[in-house]
């Protein structure tokens, strides 16, 4: 019933909504359409003054263009030229200041027939109707004075064939005397009862859309009161007729959450075959009593299982957190060794780079020994070669002395056989004698000297060739040691390697172990809550009263002092 109710309010409503939507739509339409009305009317006041004024303008000045915008402005009225687009706003003015025209154009539709097709009122036509015939007139004026500016006179016809001289004084008189401006009054007036008419139409079409949507919005404020009145008196019947079920159904549900799952319902508020509210909830609690009585018993047996498991667990934490923390101690211990051996290896790796270094520059220096024996040899052998020549020069001057010994010998008798007269010459030659024995007897001793030096320096060049040799066999055996201790100190680099790496991973292992042992202790925290949480979960079932005996925590109780005993 309730929902029929809220269906027809909302029906009633929805169309209310609807007829004062129609309404403010016709209200807007009627805004519409005054508002088009007065832009028809107001375009007709607007050509009357344009004609005027190129009229005018063209008798002032003769310049043809002014006709010629005078012809457009009435081809375009009259429906013979298509119009403009945004017609309405400014446009001749901008063509009299020869600016670009608006690019396109409208539909080619007269004045009248806009009109027409906008809704005038026969009256309405009958006021623009006198307006036009007295504009047309007008038109007849203004076409006499600007032919009047070109020298051309109406026939017998009416047309303009005859040509005269220009007669512009005429032609502005008739665009500037009194009766020009009484024909424009008498243009004016019909179209000032036209918008008295037009404003008195469409204020009454809108002041008769917003009457009906003003009541239109009366009707839906009404029905939705009067929806809202029902549906409260309703709320209130069906609140009265729930509460007494409700009152029974909270007592009910009071109980279970005391904890007293061991209350009986009310047979005939649990009749399966009842279809009311109150009998499927209080079926429902019969349902949720029967279901908690259930839980609390699976509780009670897995509680039970719990702290069973819980305590073995903790005790398994127990026993593996001391394994690990003693396997974390040796670890310890093995990554100090593996520190102090890691240390020694450096210590040795360094010992033979600076071993490998002094080797290098040993056979540095040995090289340069050898060179500079070379040099010492060189050097001998370059001296005894000297030495030789000088033996050799002492030989001749040896060799001369004696042929000088010979010669004074010679010249001593020589110097005899001539007597008195060979005397002197016999001194001299016993002079040169002498210094020639002399000589040779210098001579013999420096060959001597030289002799014995030639000889020594041979014993020296002896003795820095078999130091040279000596040098060559130091430097092959320090090369050899240089090897050595190159092979050993890139086995050194290898081991310390090795060494840091298995110093790595020990240290990895004893972080690792670490956060081992520190899990071990969370799990132990953990399976040490979890049994006290085992405790507590017992604790708390124990309020329930089952039905046929004691609470949980009664019948629990001696199972739990069996397994929980230190």
């Amino acid at each position: 019933m309730l929902l029929g109710l809220l269906a027809v309010a909302a029906v009633a409503i929805g169309f209310c909504q609807w007829r004062l939507d129609v309404a403010n739509r016709r209200v807007a339409h009627a805004y519409q359409q005054r508002y088009v009305s007065t832009q028809l009317a107001n375009e007709l006041r607007r050509s009357s003054d344009d004609l005027t004024r190129l009229a005018r303008t063209y008798v002032a000045t003769g310049d043809a263009k002014w006709e010629q915008q005078y012809n457009e402005v009435l081809a375009i009225r009259s429906g013979k030229a298509p119009r403009p687009l945004d017609y309405d706003r400014i446009y001749w003015d901008f063509r009299a200041a020869d600016e670009p025209m608006r690019p396109g154009h409208g539909e080619t539709i007269s004045l009248q027939d806009m009109m027409k097709r906008a809704g005038f009122t026969d009256e309405e036509f009958a006021k623009l109707h006198d307006a036009e015939q007295n504009s047309n007139d007008l038109v007849k004026t203004e076409t006499i004075a600007m032919n009047l500016v070109k020298g051309l006179t109406p026939d017998d016809a009416g047309n303009f064939t005859k040509q005269g001289p220009p007669d512009l004084d005429k032609a502005r008189s008739l665009m500037f005397d009194a009766n020009y401006h009484r024909f424009k009054a008498k243009i004016m007036h019909p179209i000032d009862d036209f918008l008295k008419l037009l404003d008195a139409r469409t204020e009454g079409a809108i002041a008769s859309a917003q009457a009906t949507a003003q009541t239109w919005k009366t009707v839906s404020a009404v029905v939705a009161i009067g929806a809202l009145a029902c549906f409260a008196l309703m709320l209130h019947a069906l609140f009265r007729r729930v509460i007494a079920g409700l009152e029974v159904a909270a007592s009910t549900a009071g109980r279970v959450a005391a904890g007293d799952l061991t209350s009986h319902f009310d047979a005939d508020r649990v009749d399966p075959q009842a279809k009311n509210e109150i009998s499927r909830v209080m079926r429902s609690l019969q349902t949720m009593n029967d279901g908690l009585v259930r839980i609390v018993s699976d509780v009670r047996s897995g509680t039970d299982a719990i702290a069973t498991a819980s305590h073995e667990i903790m005790a398994g934490n127990n026993d593996l957190s001391a394994r690990t923390e003693q396997q974390a101690a040796s670890l310890q211990e093995t990554a100090a060794s593996m520190s102090e051996l890691t240390a020694t290896v450096k210590l040795n790796l360094e010992n033979a780079r600076q071993a490998n270094m002094i080797g290098s520059d040993a056979v540095s220096t040995v090289e340069q020994g050898a060179v500079s024996v070379e040099h010492l040899v060189t050097t001998v052998n370059a001296i005894s070669a000297s030495s030789g020549k000088i033996a050799d020069i002492i030989s001749l001057i040896e060799g001369i002395a004696f042929q000088t010994n010979i010669l004074a010998l010679n010249a001593a008798v020589e110097a005899a056989r001539a007597g008195e007269q060979g005397r002197g010459f016999a001194v001299v030659a016993s002079e040169v004698r002498s210094l020639a024995q002399r000589s040779s007897a210098a001579a013999k001793e420096i060959k001597d000297l030289i002799e014995t030096s030639i000889d020594t320096v041979r014993d020296g060049v002896s003795k820095a060739d078999e130091v040279g040799r000596h040098i060559v066999e130091v430097k092959r055996a320090i090369r050899r040691v240089a090897d050595l201790v190159g092979e050993i100190t890139s086995a050194s680099e290898e081991q310390s390697r090795g060494i840091e790496q298995v110093d790595a991973a020990v240290s990895q292992m004893d972080r690792v172990t670490q956060q081992n042992a520190a899990l071990v202790e969370q799990a132990a925290a953990a399976s040490k809550a979890m049994d006290d949480q085992a405790g507590n979960l017992r604790a708390a079932a124990s309020i329930f009263k089952l039905p046929g005996g004691a609470g949980l925590h009664d019948r629990a109780q001696p199972g739990a002092s069996g397994r929980f005993a230190t």
